[in-house]
């Protein structure tokens, strides 16, 4: 339960197997509302999607509850009159893998998590953001881009993603990577992403690809969470040279059209915000999406938050977001920065 909350909900609800795109299957999520009295018209909603968690179903935030850091965000929100529903995301607490990273899965499960709440629950305005942090940046940006199409119904007023990754061929060659002799964490990534191969090609089997030490860890994302993956991966002493007995970018390239975006023109107002030092997901990475979306014509408002890494954007972002949400909910002009994107430090300015 959240502290801010007069209320809180697990939820169970149908969502579209975002992978093939057609059969049904179950989801779980939370809802919490906002202390005091609804307004007229009802809660407006925060469709909040979670990061990275692992894939095992103990791992789902509904369950094993929320890191300090979101509760701090959600309470936020809460505390600003916004009704939050979470979805934990398809096969994260339910039956069926969870489909790592790929986007329709996630749009899907994040847009029926509104509806299911918007039907179930009196006190709720259809008026609804959807807020994301890395995974869940992804996710949220993935669900503006499906939501005409999949769920015109819903009425998505924006969307604010912070740690936002935008998937290349060239950056699943980075995680395809063999160099290297130091202690990798981000191996763990990894280990999760091809879970996702297997699902989407089945014959393909990772035992051809992973050493036993790397094997271990992929076989214990079934059953732990993130934070033991990152231990186990630190205790096996685990590096880039001694993960794979062979190159795994075919068997990791299976993965790409998943993990890419519908569009990157959301038709909604975007905020995007960055954290200078992230790691996790390179700040230079999240500016080349703010930059292909600003192509594409779509209105984002970007920023970037110096001396913040991957974790300290999201409620770093917070003097920002807020405001902006208030006004795309009220249905005044968002300012878009555009025409004067953020670089950084040392970068050339963008035009």
């Amino acid at each position: 339960m959240l502290e801010n909350a007069s209320r809180g909900l697990r939820i169970l609800y149908s969502s579209t197997d975002g992978i093939r795109g057609q059969a049904p299957v179950s989801a779980s999520g939370a809802v919490f509302l906002p202390k005091g009295t609804p307004p007229a018209g009802g809660w407006p909603i925060v469709a909040w999607a979670h990061g990275t968690v692992g894939i095992a179903d103990v791992c789902a935030p509904s369950w094993g509850g929320r890191l300090q850091r979101d509760a701090t965000y959600l309470n936020a929100w809460l505390g600003q009159g916004y009704a939050i529903v979470a979805t934990d995301y398809q096969g994260l607490g339910t039956p069926g893998g969870h489909p790592y990273f790929a986007a329709r899965p996630h749009a899907y499960s994040v847009l029926d998590s509104v509806r299911a709440a918007l039907k179930g629950l009196p006190g709720l305005a259809n008026a609804v953001v959807v807020i994301g942090q890395s995974q869940g940046g992804a996710a949220a940006f993935a669900a503006a881009g499906y939501a005409p199409e999949y769920a015109p119904d819903i009425n998505l007023r924006g969307t604010v993603a912070t740690g936002v990754p935008s998937f290349s061929t060239a950056h699943l060659a980075k995680l395809a990577d063999r160099s290297g002799d130091t202690v990798d964490l981000g191996i763990a990534y990894t280990m999760l992403l091809m879970h996702l191969a297997q699902q989407v090609v089945p014959e393909l089997d990772p035992v051809e690809y992973l050493t036993d030490k790397a094997r271990a860890i992929y076989e214990r994302a079934t059953k732990a969470c993130l934070g033991e993956l990152f231990e186990a991966t630190r205790a096996a002493a685990l590096t880039r040279s001694t993960v794979f007995k062979k190159d795994p970018l075919p068997f990791l390239s299976q993965t790409y059209q998943y993990l890419t975006y519908p569009t990157l023109a959301l038709r909604q107002p975007t905020f995007i915000g960055i954290g200078e030092k992230d790691r996790d997901v390179p700040s230079a990475m999240q500016l080349e999406l703010v930059k292909d979306s600003c192509a594409g014509g779509a209105p984002v408002q970007a920023h970037l938050y110096p001396g913040l890494g991957h974790s300290g954007a999201v409620n770093g972002s917070l003097p920002d977001s807020l405001p902006f949400v208030r006004q795309v909910m009220a249905g005044g002009p968002v300012a878009s920065n555009c025409a004067a994107q953020p670089s950084l430090p040392g970068a050339a300015a963008k035009n």
